[in-house]
């Protein structure tokens, strides 16, 4: 007969969110480039009302735009 394996979740890990090490400038570049990727023009990223959540998360109001930087 097999044992079922228990799910063990690490408070502690839950408890410190990572996220706020994480500078906003640093997430809006991330996701800027990754957008630009996938549509083939540069976008810019704006982050703005982040608000963490106790449990590694965090909420935020994303604003992408074209961006028009002269070549």
């Amino acid at each position: 007969m097999k044992e079922k394996k228990e799910n063990v979740v690490d408070v502690n890990k839950l408890l410190k969110n990572k996220l706020k090490d994480v500078s906003i400038g640093k997430i809006e570049d991330a996701i800027a480039e990754a957008v630009s990727k996938l549509v083939g023009e540069d976008y810019k990223c704006t982050v703005t009302d982040v608000k963490y959540s106790l449990f590694s998360g965090a909420d935020f109001h994303l604003k992408i735009e074209l961006s028009y930087k002269e070549d």
